[in-house]
């Protein structure tokens, strides 16, 4: 899941973060779907729930997990054949808490947040805008800290929808039901127990965005193994993120998530929180 939010690489968080912030500079008008491909059959298929904690506890166990309470990543990202190119910064906190902006060179920067009521985004090209509804909720989700761990608070529902070969490697296909909004398809690898591909529909300004992240280059912080790399393949284009660092329990400033003053305008006046803090 493209974590324009967020956007913890090492889950669904990150991917969707970058993935509404790219969109907010324009670069893709277009969508283009892969055809769909046939899962084998479903028999003998251990339950979704099982293959989730295996993925908590080959990447560090809960424990580890638990000690880690927010994130902060910086890396780069590249269009693919369109030398295209930019820097991007996460920040992410406990319980759902979330800021990263992404500068793309010759395009200027995109910053998207949540401060966990309030989901956002502001460039200079389309300037403030809170988002509502299902785009707001996906968002919110999307940032909920450490979601591998805490994945029972966010889906209603997970099966195991087959198998499926991902580069080469066997891996199970994985269908979560939040709460709210679309279902979501992870694939993890039978052999290691990684997550290795995530798809998805995005609700954007744009319209409907299918999304494909293929996650690699798992790393070791603090006792829990993180992906570095992701490739997103969206409306027919591929964008590379490559983390450069992460770095956990971070001394953050006070007011990393505080809504930005153009926000909290646009809030005071749709009357949505009149007296926003």
């Amino acid at each position: 899941m493209l974590r324009y939010s967020g956007y913890e690489l090492r889950s669904r968080n990150m991917n969707r973060a970058i993935f509404p912030l790219l969109l907010g500079c324009s670069l893709w008008t277009a969508l283009a779907q892969d055809a769909p491909k046939q899962d084998a059959p479903k028999q003998d298929l251990p339950k979704g729930e099982s293959i989730l904690d295996r993925y908590v506890e080959v990447t560090g166990g809960k424990a580890a997990y638990d000690k880690i309470h927010n994130e902060v990543a910086k890396g780069t990202l590249e269009l693919s054949g369109k030398n295209i190119k930019g820097t991007i910064v996460s920040y992410q906190a406990e319980p759902n808490k979330d800021y990263s902006a992404v500068d793309i060179t010759g395009v200027g920067k995109v910053e998207s947040g949540t401060d966990g009521t309030v989901a956002w985004e502001r460039s200079a090209m389309a300037g403030p805008r809170i988002k509502t509804d299902v785009e707001r909720d996906e968002m919110i989700r999307a940032s909920a800290f450490n979601a591998h761990l805490n994945w029972r608070t966010l889906y209603d529902k997970v099966e195991t929808a087959g198998s499926e070969a991902v580069d080469g490697d066997d891996c199970y296909k994985i269908v979560l039901t939040p709460k709210s909004g679309r279902p979501e398809t992870e694939y993890y690898s039978k052999t290691t127990g990684l997550l290795v591909k995530t798809s998805s529909v995005n609700t954007t300004q744009m319209g409907d965005i299918s999304t494909e992240s293929f996650v690699k280059d798992y790393k070791a912080v603090n006792g829990v193994k993180m992906a570095f790399t992701r490739v997103n393949r969206v409306a027919g284009q591929e964008i590379q993120v490559h983390l450069d660092t992460i770095e956990v329990n971070a001394d953050m400033p006070k007011d990393r998530f505080d809504l930005p003053e153009e926000i909290k305008a646009l809030l005071r006046k749709n009357g949505a929180i009149p007296d926003a803090k």
